[in-house]
């Protein structure tokens, strides 16, 4: 079944690749959606995929990249894309 989750990484986890390594993460999964740093800190990302897939991405993002420290990861089920396209991108500060 396909699936949009929104996850929000809380802890050191901007300017250090965090945003580059979930959407490395993401693409080799095969999932669509997008990655962006948001100004409160966080990284928010929305993907849409199958539900192993997404249980995948959860992991990676709250392992990170070897630079971060994720303090935690509130993920929330979507029911609309907010705008998805193919792919996955990374996107500007929100």
């Amino acid at each position: 079944m396909t699936r949009i989750r929104r996850y929000r990484v809380r802890g050191d986890v901007q300017g250090v690749g965090f945003r580059a390594f979930v959407a490395r993460q993401a693409g080799n999964l095969g999932l669509d959606g997008w990655v962006r740093n948001r100004r409160d800190g966080t990284v928010e990302v929305l993907a849409k995929g199958d539900d192993e897939a997404l249980e995948q991405l959860r992991a990676a993002v709250t392992r990170g990249p070897r630079m971060s420290r994720v303090d935690g990861v509130h993920v929330t089920d979507e029911g609309h894309d907010d705008g998805m396209q193919p792919g996955f991108q990374v996107r500007s500060t929100f």
